[in-house]
């Protein structure tokens, strides 16, 4: 019920949409009693459009998701175990129809999935999502990008597949199910989670949330960093883009936040334990009534 009810919510609240609802209705009402308010209501939306569409405002919103969680040191420890990558990087509807592999802007997720598994040759690649269209269904995105993969010289006895998950939460606790099934969630075994920067705050907090412990391998960024706070966009579709993807990711995080899908409103990279600080004994007198420190 979840996954309908966000999908439907989500397609009335993205920015782009409610600019293009509130234009129709300032249309409508023009040629009304209201006159006077569609007009306002039609020169606000005229205004919503530019501001989102050429302002840096997605870059703005896209840059704190970005920037939360750096790359993981993957030569500190031992080598990983396997790489978790999600779906959500083809266009499989298409893909399908022109028979041939289409990927959309995520791509990069799969491509590094491939450039990380020639890297550590003895890790797996797990490799999560299902079937998360509404109007377009398309198949499994594991079973697609798994082909993808194995086209790309990846043996397919490192490629584990679960392939029932359509959002985030499920991606979590699906893939940690398959991988205890497989025996694959040891204390020693080391998971990194491949997905889009914007994205990985809330998968990092649903992963979580789902008790797996994984690291993060961000890909897929959209803004080369702080010198992009101020860059503007050259097309109103480009900005309008930006705003809605990112929009879309703190919707979520708040979202899956109060429904307890993820650990934290806005999780965060854990603070590492310094080994070199030590705690100072406590004040006061031991049980035996002599002080802590010997009398010269």
């Amino acid at each position: 019920m979840f996954f309908y009810l966000a999908k439907l919510l989500w397609f009335f609240l993205q920015p782009s949409c409610l600019i293009a609802f509130l234009l129709l209705l300032g249309t409508v009402m023009v040629w009304t009693y209201w006159a006077r308010w569609g007009r306002r209501i039609v020169a606000l939306a005229a205004f919503l459009l530019l501001v989102v569409g050429l302002s840096p405002l997605g870059n703005w919103l896209v840059l704190p998701l970005e920037d939360r969680f750096p790359r993981t040191d993957l030569e500190e420890g031992p080598a990983p175990t396997g790489f978790i990558v999600l779906g959500g990087a083809e266009q499989r509807y298409i893909g399908e129809g022109r028979d041939a592999p289409t990927l959309n802007e995520a791509g990069d997720r799969i491509v590094e999935a491939g450039m990380l598994a020639h890297r550590f040759p003895d890790s797996l690649v797990a490799i999560s999502g299902g079937d998360a269209g509404m109007l377009y269904p398309s198949g499994s995105e594991a079973l697609g990008t798994a082909t993808i993969l194995a086209e790309l010289g990846i043996s397919q006895d490192r490629l584990v597949l679960e392939d029932q998950s359509r959002d985030t939460y499920e991606n979590a606790k699906l893939t940690k199910a398959e991988l205890e099934k497989r025996e694959l969630l040891g204390p020693d075994d080391r998971w990194v989670l491949i997905t889009s920067a914007a994205h990985m705050p809330r998968a990092m907090g649903c992963f979580r949330q789902a008790g797996f412990d994984v690291e993060p391998w961000p890909v897929d960024y959209r803004t080369r960093g702080p010198e992009d706070a101020w860059r503007p966009f050259d097309k109103v579709s480009e900005g309008l883009r930006r705003v809605d993807m990112a929009t879309r990711e703190w919707v979520g995080l708040l979202a899956y936040w109060m429904t307890g899908r993820t650990d934290a409103l806005f999780p965060a990279p854990e603070q590492p334990i310094d080994s070199t600080e030590v705690p100072e004994p406590e004040s006061g007198p031991q049980e035996d009534g002599e002080p802590l420190t010997d009398a010269a």
